[in-house]
């Protein structure tokens, strides 16, 4: 009689594990915004110059989005997660040691370059562990984790600040991602045959979903059949709107409420926090609400369709009149509508790897991140100097319109229609 009658929750491990990941990459980001009216009163930089500092960081954040796939796709989610971590953990508590605006700008591009194999890793950790029903919520909660870290980022760092300086909360920030790592190395495996912790009755039920994986590791990445794909070109333009408007919301919010809004620092870090809890809300629901459809309507292709075009027009509907208005709390309650509706399609933009990419999610993720973060990239460079000239409300206004262009793009994707690798190059 078989004593496995349970299955093990290993990959619910998995999962939170990732959801702690995610959660640094946005604490460690997120708090150079809250850091830079601090840091540009010391090294002596205007608005624009400070937009190089974020802009270094996207710059090698979207470089290195692909090279870091192929690391995941070539070592194994394990070996490369840990690398990876490792190095941006020690960029971001480096970020403490600068000592001028060119400093700072390698250490961030260093550190973006660390960054940047995070979620498309992490999406190939879990494209072995998670069930497909499971996928929308998995990618849901996990964005919904890097958001939590987001907001409660701009208050700790403001209090960090106002008690020690700016450059505590970067050393402290670091050594909490080298923890991670270390813990994430010594329990997660690639697969989940590979697993102590993992019965026999989970192994079963996840083989069962997905059929039985012999290695977290390939050998070659069949690049060429990705990219002649509509349906990723598809995605990363959608994705590449997406990249624009959040990068707005984290990398210049706070200097926006700041500079236009005429908050002082106490204030400008809870008024930051809002919109990314609402994100939270967001990324919550809209994965979850993707699965539910797609379980009960037998639907897949409407199920991410739908969440998806109706979180960006939210987004672009509420986006307008909160940079138009001239009352603060009523900006501050639309930017929350609008994120939300915006983060809303964050989860089922990254469980559509999942759905057509197989074994390959994390490159076909990486393809579809490298499009978002470099248009988050020339958003955060030109953003600072577009506000100094024209007023902050253009950049948002942008933001809006390219919103409304990724709604139509998203009701283009089909996710019921994967990507038919040859059998040779998967098991290679």
């Amino acid at each position: 009689m078989p004593t496995d009658i349970r299955p093990t929750r290993s990959r619910h491990i998995v999962l939170w594990l990732t959801v702690a990941a995610y959660m640094i990459t946005y604490i460690d980001r997120v708090a150079i915004g809250s850091a830079l009216p601090s840091i540009r009163e010391e090294f002596g930089v205007g608005l624009g110059a400070a937009g190089l500092v974020t802009f270094s960081f996207r710059l090698g954040y979207s470089i290195f989005q692909i090279p870091s796939a192929w690391l995941g796709d070539k070592i194994g989610p394990r070996r490369a997660l840990a690398l990876i971590v490792t190095w941006w953990s020690v960029f971001t508590a480096l970020t403490a040691a600068t000592w001028n605006l060119t400093s700072m700008l390698v250490c961030r591009f260093l550190f973006g370059a660390g960054e940047a194999g995070a979620f498309p890793i992490a999406t190939r950790s879990l494209s072995r562990w998670m069930l497909p029903s499971e996928r929308g919520f998995a990618q849901g909660v996990t964005h919904a984790g890097s958001r939590l870290g987001a907001a409660i980022t701009p208050t700790l760092v403001v209090w960090m600040i106002l008690s020690y300086g700016w450059r505590v909360p970067f050393a402290a920030f670091g050594v909490v991602g080298l923890v991670w790592a270390a813990v994430w190395f010594f329990w997660y495996r690639d697969t989940p045959q590979e697993h102590s912790g993992t019965n026999a009755a989970e192994r079963a039920l996840i083989e069962s979903a997905m059929g039985s994986s012999r290695s977290g590791r390939t050998k070659k990445v069949p690049w060429r059949l990705i990219l002649s794909q509509p349906s990723v070109w598809l995605l990363s333009a959608m994705y590449a709107c997406y990249g624009w408007a959040i990068a707005i919301y984290l990398d210049w919010f706070p200097t926006y409420l700041h500079d236009s809004r005429n908050l002082d620092l106490k204030k400008m870090g809870f008024y930051a926090s809002l919109p990314l809890l609402s994100a939270v809300l967001g990324d919550l629901v809209g994965g979850w609400l993707s699965d539910w459809l797609a379980e009960h309507r037998k639907d897949l292709r409407l199920a991410r369709r739908n969440v998806g075009a109706a979180g960006f027009l939210i987004a672009a509907l509420a986006i307008v009149p909160a940079a138009l208005t001239q009352d603060v709390p009523t900006c501050i309650w639309l930017t929350c509508i609008g994120v939300f509706g915006l983060e809303a399609t964050v989860g089922v933009s990254w469980a559509i790897p999942l759905d057509i990419g197989k074994d390959y999610a994390g490159s076909v993720a990486a393809v579809m991140n490298t499009f978002g973060n470099t248009m988050g990239a020339i958003s955060t460079l030109i953003v600072g100097f577009v506000a100094a000239r024209y007023g902050w409300d253009k950049p948002f206004l942008i933001a809006a319109g390219l919103c409304a262009l990724a709604s139509v793009l998203f009701w283009r994707i089909d996710a019921s229609r994967q990507i038919e690798f040859a059998e040779e190059v998967v098991n290679a």
